[in-house]
């Protein structure tokens, strides 16, 4: 670790006293983290700068890819997600990115690809919380850091749907399948990861982690959303009735039926 991130790390507990922003959990908030290297300070000073950022907690989840921290701002809790710089799969975000004319001009460096993914993961969010999809309100970037509406009651997060199986699960099937045509009809995005392991189970349902997503016009976006349908049937079969994967397909994307089960059987 270079002597400008020891200094970087030294000062930021002042630094975040000096703009009124107050550590929670002390003892669970780790600044010496391999998450707060210098790049991620710096973001985080930027946001705070901004007022974006009141107080900060303990991790709600860690990862290889990102860790999820609990906050404040205005008066409400929020969580603050930062994908890890030197322990994030480059390579599997770069698949994702290449196609996407959104992001067409990002360069190859671990680095900007990570903020390109954080960027695209803010503006996936945006679109479908725009068109009134339950995902977490995407409120502020900044480089690695995204932060986002916390989901979850008296500081705890709604548990996955893989730990927290349903009492009805035909009604969490239904709803399920219906968030994949909205998204698709109406938020123009596939998930491209949907599974039991970003399914929240809480108030109501909610879908996360959406960096991924493609718009439909993706060379790849038709295999990821068959991929999705297939991942949801899959937890389901065995605790509900479930689908035609054909048949949600082609009711998602309006394509006939007869065209989506004769590419299957020329494949």
């Amino acid at each position: 670790m270079t002597g400008m991130a020891h200094r970087h790390e030294d000062g930021f507990d002042r630094e975040l006293e000096a703009h009124g922003v107050r550590v929670k959990d002390a003892d669970e908030f780790k600044v010496r983290d391999d998450v707060f290297d210098e790049v991620t300070l710096l973001a985080l000073y930027k946001l705070v700068h901004k007022r974006k950022i009141d107080a900060i907690g303990g991790a709600i989840s860690t990862g290889k890819e990102a860790n999820v921290y609990l906050a404040e701002a205005g008066g409400r809790d929020i969580a603050i997600k930062i994908y890890r710089i030197q322990t994030a799969n480059f390579n599997t975000m770069s698949t994702y990115l290449v196609g996407d004319r959104r992001f067409a001009s990002v360069r190859k460096t671990r680095k900007e690809v990570i903020f390109t993914w954080t960027r695209k993961e803010f503006a996936n969010l945006k679109r479908a919380h725009d068109a009134g999809l339950a995902v977490p309100e995407p409120l502020a970037f900044d480089r690695n850091i995204l932060l986002l509406e916390f989901l979850g009651e008296d500081e705890r997060p709604y548990p996955r749907l893989k730990d927290a199986a349903p009492s009805e699960p035909a009604g969490v099937y239904a709803w399920v399948i219906e968030f994949i045509r909205r998204l698709y009809q109406e938020a123009k995005l596939v998930h491209a990861d949907l599974s039991e392991f970003n399914i929240l189970v809480g108030d109501q349902v909610y879908v996360i982690d959406m960096g991924q997503s493609v718009t439909p016009d993706h060379p790849q976006a038709l295999r990821f959303l068959m991929r999705d349908i297939r991942n949801v049937n899959r937890y389901f079969a065995d605790r509900c009735p479930v689908r035609s994967e054909f048949e949600v397909f082609a009711e998602t994307t309006g394509i006939p039926l007869e065209a989506v089960l004769r590419g299957e059987r020329e494949q």
